[in-house]
């Protein structure tokens, strides 16, 4: 690993920035000439389910149920194929108008046709738990591709409204929420930095190369980075505090009407997780502030600081910063899946092979890294911004994870293909830990292993820790706004800045221009509530890598098992096909204690290399 990576300095440019890796998307549209093709018969099946299904749903039997929904799931995979289709020819290039003008015909084709598909669950809510239990207890197994979907749906009853007015909320959210994430999307999009070079000169990079940057171990350049992001967020402050007041208030709005005790209590229910669960996961991690307090400690020493900057956070502790290529991270990324499942390691070859990724980073590129699993009869696709940082080897092992967990369910069908957001990211950090064990067995220079292992763990505080003081700024902003009405810049970013100060400790400055960087996280505006689902999928990952190696490849079979029932299950027996117990309240103190041994590995790393 050490003499490939030191060779990327000589390596092809093309590789360093993996120029030419590019997702095939016409594919999608499945042979149809255009969008509007998939749309015209998805509208055709509308009028027969309609015609066949209002005003019976609540007494259909199994049969007539299992029927009406495969017929609805073919609706499904039509609209499916042409929203990823555009949302995807977006994400490649937000600038194109035509990209973003394709988005919204899609969404406002595909809201007509669902405000019409309406009755379906509201009328299926309003059936008797009589008769419900008597349909989801029969053996019949041609109702298995909707059983856990028809229960989970039974849920949201106390939440639903009329049929007049869940059409109202759907067509105007195509000019609403919709359009405001969209508007935000585009603004985060066009964002430029300019960094000041040593020599006087100035360059220009999409945000996320500014980003990016902060991970150079030279001082220098992390404080021109962090002057040029504060620099190019500073623009747009307002318009993007705007946009986010006004999706506040949507939210509190839609939570009013829909009888939600708290600003989280919708994403927990789509989550399939109890409030009171989730604010245990949250009370356990911030109990646990401690870790992150104690690393920063560290790494100021291992820079030979009293104290670090909030620009110092991501400062890699390498004595050298080499590039990685293309070809060397795919090559790493793959040999580690392998060393778990040669199933896994096949279809990451499929994701590299057929043009399944998305790799330059490139502005006018949606920021940040994804999987959108778009339909069952098709398969996933992964986008990153691809800088050569050896983060970017780890954000691809992650991204596959979620490639391979989408591949693998795709047998369950569109109603439970997807797993809720809480074990969504089981795959990807598995992935990611297996990949970086696999690394780590390579490693014998004390520096090197230092340097990953304290990657490592900064993965894990991103994830965890970061992600719960990012879930305390949202509960904060959320009753902030509900409370006092909209809020200005200042008082978002103090906030921000004291949520944050909380979770780094007495070892971390924030500096006045880092106070503004909330506004270019997408989760806040597209997904409220999303963040504490990553810590949730982080620390039930650690424990399911754990039971891999106490078990060993035995435990594969079990994995492989759970990745493939995708959404059939609640996330409870999800977790017990591979011996993990949801419902133990000592579940998350036993994945911290995991993050725990991470710090500890990496002081002891430190020490041995000299460092402190």
């Amino acid at each position: 690993m050490t003499s490939q990576v030191g060779a990327a300095r000589t390596h092809d440019p093309d590789d360093l920035a993996a120029n030419g890796v590019a997702w095939d998307l016409p594919p999608l549209l499945n042979g149809a000439p255009n969008v509007d093709a998939l749309i015209d018969a998805a509208d055709a099946i509308c009028a027969e389910l309609v015609s066949s299904g209002r005003d019976r749903i609540a007494s259909m039997n199994a049969t007539e149920l299992s029927a009406f929904h495969r017929r609805y799931a073919e609706l499904i995979e039509l609209l499916g194929r042409a929203g990823s289709y555009a949302s995807l020819m977006f994400a490649g290039d937000t600038v194109d108008p035509a990209n973003g003008a394709l988005v919204a015909h899609v969404q406002q084709r595909a809201t007509v046709i669902n405000t019409q598909l309406l009755f379906i669950d509201l009328e299926w809510a309003s059936a008797s738990d009589e008769h419900v239990d008597a349909i989801l207890d029969t053996p019949d197994s041609a109702l298995d591709f909707i059983r856990h979907h028809l229960r989970s749906a039974r849920r949201y009853r106390p939440h639903l409204l009329s049929e007049p007015e869940e059409r109202i909320l759907a067509e105007k959210n195509v000019t609403g929420e919709s359009a405001w994430g969209r508007l935000f999307d585009e603004l985060s999009a066009s964002m430029e930095i300019t960094v000041e070079q040593p020599d006087g000169t100035t360059t220009t990079a999409p945000l996320l190369q500014g980003l990016a940057m902060l991970q150079h171990p030279d001082r220098e350049v992390r404080q021109r980075a962090h002057a040029a992001v504060n620099a190019g967020l500073e623009p747009g402050m307002r318009t993007r505090t705007f946009v986010f007041n006004t999706l506040l208030n949507d939210k509190a709005v839609d939570d009013r009407l829909r009888n939600f005790p708290t600003w989280v209590s919708s994403r927990n229910l789509a989550n399939d997780a109890s409030d009171d669960s989730v604010q245990a996961l949250v009370d356990a991690v911030v109990g646990r502030y401690d870790i992150p307090h104690r690393w920063y400690a560290l790494k100021a020493k291992i820079l030979g600081l009293n104290t670090i900057a909030d620009y110092d956070r991501s400062a890699s502790v390498a004595t050298a910063e080499s590039q990685v290529p293309w070809s060397v991270a795919t090559e790493v990324v793959t040999d580690a899946y392998s060393s778990f499942s040669g199933e896994l390691a096949s279809i990451v070859q499929r994701f590299l092979r057929e043009n399944w990724i998305d790799a330059p980073n490139r502005t006018g590129k949606r920021p940040g890294a994804f999987c959108s699993y778009t339909v069952p009869s098709h398969h996933p696709y992964v986008l990153l911004n691809w800088t050569g940082r050896s983060r970017d080897v780890a954000t691809l092992a992650h991204e596959l994870g979620h490639g391979v967990h989408g591949y693998l369910a795709r047998e369950q069908g569109v109603f439970q293909m997807s797993t809720p957001l809480t074990l969504a990211e089981t795959a990807s950090v598995f992935g990611e830990t297996v990949t970086s064990k696999r690394l780590l067995g390579m490693l014998t220079d004390p520096n090197e292993r230092l340097a990953l292992l304290a990657a490592t763990l900064e993965d894990s505080i991103a994830t965890v820790f970061r992600q719960i003081a990012m879930n305390r700024f949202e509960h904060a902003v959320h009753t902030a706004r509900r409370g006092q009405g909209e809020l200005a810049i200042e008082a978002i970013n103090e906030l921000w800045a004291q949520t944050q100060t909380d979770m780094l400790g007495p070892s971390v400055e924030i500096t006045e221009g880092y106070r503004n960087w909330w506004s270019y996280i997408p989760h806040f505006i597209h997904t409220p509530g999303y963040v504490y689902a990553y810590a949730y999928g982080q620390l039930l990952a650690l424990s399911v890598y754990r039971r891999y190696e106490q078990v060993g490849e035995g435990f594969v079979p079990q994995y492989l098992d759970m990745l493939r029932a995708g959404g059939s299950m609640s996330p409870q027996e999800l977790a017990r096909i591979v011996d993990c117990d949801l419902a133990d309240p000592n579940f998350w103190v036993g994945g911290l204690a995991i993050v725990d041994e991470q710090l500890t590995a990496a002081e002891e790393a430190a020490i041995a290399a000299g460092r402190v």
